[in-house]
């Protein structure tokens, strides 16, 4: 069995994902995935990648996660899937870029400024 290993991001979330032919599990972090994303919302992103080109069932899933908040790990393992099923198979690539799961979004948070409360906020300017 052969083991295809992809790397997703997104803003401080980091997702290593290894892939093999299986039965359709998904362990994050040594737990499965319906314990480490309660949310349906956050497991259907997940499996997003999986579910557009009917391959649900036919791959085993190991993936370390880090960094980030849960929806940024979680848009972090669909890029990771994404890019592991296409090193798989190339002919999946157009049908993933058309639902835009190959694009890595690079929207980062800005970093605060000193003299300033927030990153763009400005304190109130007095005249007097």
């Amino acid at each position: 069995m052969e083991v295809t290993n992809a790397v997703g991001r997104r803003k401080t979330a980091v997702a290593r994902v290894y892939l093999q032919e299986g039965k359709g599990n998904i362990t994050i972090n040594k737990k499965d995935i319906e314990v480490y994303f309660p949310l349906k919302t956050l497991q259907f992103i997940v499996k997003q990648p999986l579910n557009t080109i009917d391959v649900v069932n036919s791959y085993d899933i190991k993936v370390n996660l880090f960094g980030g908040g849960i929806k940024g790990q979680a848009e972090a393992l669909r890029l990771a899937i994404s890019r592991a099923l296409v090193k798989v198979d190339p002919e999946h690539k157009s049908k993933l870029k058309a639902e835009g799961f190959m694009t890595r979004d690079a929207r980062e948070v800005e970093r605060k400024k000193p003299g300033q409360p927030k990153a763009r906020k400005k304190f109130q300017f007095s005249k007097r």
